[in-house]
């Protein structure tokens, strides 16, 4: 069998240092001989340290690091990083993966970190499950995280390419693990969206609350209490305002509330009762029916009282979450409307 024939190449080292003469030679299994410093590598990587250590058979030989199974550019991009701290673009398209490995075998961190971000940065369905299948052996769990929510994100594209055959075809627990992954993704996608949508909904009924507040206190365009003026122009949520005027204007003129049976009348007392859980100023408040909702609840504990209490509690925090997604000036400027406005503060008509 024939063997491959050793050659010595030079590297560019890029350090300012005064470098003594080379004392260590790295073979790459294509027959690439880099010298080096054994100083240095010793200084960068543990791992180095320990081969360089290690005792000769013969005191005169000289001391030779054997690094396998990767391309000798890449074992070349190796050294020079270890003299360098630095890594180009161009090292990093073409070994970026060669690169990763010798990292972590050889205990190069900083050179790790790079390599993970490079490799994050160059994703894609074709090389994804070789990229996931390394960051498992690497011990990169950002790279590996990455890489799953990018299986679950375009699952489709990757079934289809070679990666993903040969891994079910020779991995099989890898390709169960990513299948619960999957799984698990689309839960919790389905609970977020769900959340979001529940989240929306308080914030509505709390815009509603404040609305019906505003609207029995101060009066709106059409609706208000009968010794306040009214604002002629709309306020600044009058899409709600409007909405909840047309129902107070159909509940004291409707027919059918008598008996029970109007929908948007059910829909307007419930709006009242959920009032009288959120409302603290029960003496002051113009909103109907508060009072007599809150004497209700301190003569009869009804059993759906813990409903309308919970339904309270998620308003407030929904309105409390609103706020914070504001820009700042946004929310200071709602602050000091809400503090400054005597309507507001102290529930009087103006």
């Amino acid at each position: 069998m024939a063997q491959t024939q050793t050659q010595t190449i030079s590297i560019a080292y890029h350090t300012h240092r005064l470098l003594p003469e080379p004392d260590v030679f790295i073979h790459s299994s294509h027959g690439t001989r880099i010298p080096a410093h054994s100083a240095l590598l010793a200084s960068v990587s543990p791992v180095l340290e320990n081969l360089i250590d290690r005792p000769r058979k013969h005191r005169s030989s000289e001391t030779i690091i054997q690094i396998q199974g990767v391309p000798g550019a890449a074992v070349t991009a190796f050294v020079g990083f270890l003299y360098s701290s630095t890594c180009s673009e161009d090292e990093m398209e073409r070994f970026g993966m060669h690169l990763l490995a010798l990292s972590h075998v050889y205990m190069v961190p900083q050179l790790k970190q790079r390599c993970i971000k490079g490799l994050t940065q160059r994703l894609t369905t074709e090389n994804v499950v070789d990229v996931l299948q390394l960051a498992r052996l690497c011990d990169a769990p950002d790279l590996h995280l990455r890489c799953m929510k990018l299986l679950a994100n375009n699952f489709k594209a990757v079934e289809a390419t070679e990666g993903w055959k040969f891994l079910v075809n020779h991995d099989p627990w890898l390709e169960l693990h990513i299948l619960r992954f999957i799984d698990e993704h689309e839960i919790r996608k389905k609970k977020s969206r769900r959340h979001r949508e529940e989240q929306g909904l308080y914030a509505q009924l709390s815009e509603a609350m404040e609305c019906l507040e505003h609207i029995c206190t101060e009066g709106c365009t059409d609706v208000g209490p009968y010794d306040a003026e009214r604002e002629r122009t709309p306020c600044a949520r009058f899409a709600t305002c409007q909405g909840l005027q047309v129902l107070i204007r159909h509940f004291a003129t409707c027919q059918k509330r008598v008996n029970g049976g109007c929908v948007r009348c059910k829909r307007m007392w419930q709006l009242f009762r959920l009032h009288s859980y959120v409302c603290h100023h029960t003496d002051s408040c113009r909103v109907p029916f508060c009072r007599q909702f809150q004497l209700k609840m301190q003569q009869n504990k009804r059993k759906d009282d813990s409903r309308w209490k919970l339904l309270a509690r998620k308003l407030a925090s929904a309105k409390v979450m609103s706020s914070l997604s504001l820009p700042k000036r946004k929310r200071d400027e709602e602050m000091r409307v809400t503090i400054n406005n005597p309507g507001i503060r102290s529930y009087k008509l103006l």
